[in-house]
């Protein structure tokens, strides 16, 4: 099974979470505004893909980026749903065993939002 990590990321500038999902080699990843929770709507960012190492690290970020502390992770049992404006996976983490949904508005390339169903 897949594998997926929340990390904690605090910069100079505040804190964010990163969700990010193995696919293949890389880490399909988007941040988070606020703290991931069940029946709230969160602000989200599609970044570029991450390295796998993510599903391991925590500490400092090279560049002075900051530093990560892993909130949560686990497996994802199944991609349930992965088409343009939309991610739908099924988590099993420590904190998080539930279904998260992603979409995108249509006209804003790099505006989504992130949704714990259950």
């Amino acid at each position: 099974m897949p594998r997926f990590v929340i990390l904690e990321h605090t910069t100079t500038e505040g804190t964010h979470w990163d969700f990010m999902l193995e696919e293949g080699d890389k880490l399909r990843t988007w941040s988070l505004a606020t703290e991931p929770c069940p029946g709230v709507e969160i602000p989200a960012k599609e970044l570029p893909p991450h390295r796998l190492i993510y599903l391991e690290y925590e500490g400092e970020i090279s560049g002075g980026r900051g530093v990560v502390k892993r909130w949560d992770s686990g497996r994802f049992y199944q991609l349930l749903l992965s088409e343009g404006d939309r991610v739908q996976v099924r988590l099993f983490g420590s904190r998080i065993r539930g279904t998260v949904l992603l979409t995108r508005k249509p006209q804003e390339e790099n505006y989504w939002k992130f949704y714990l169903l259950s």
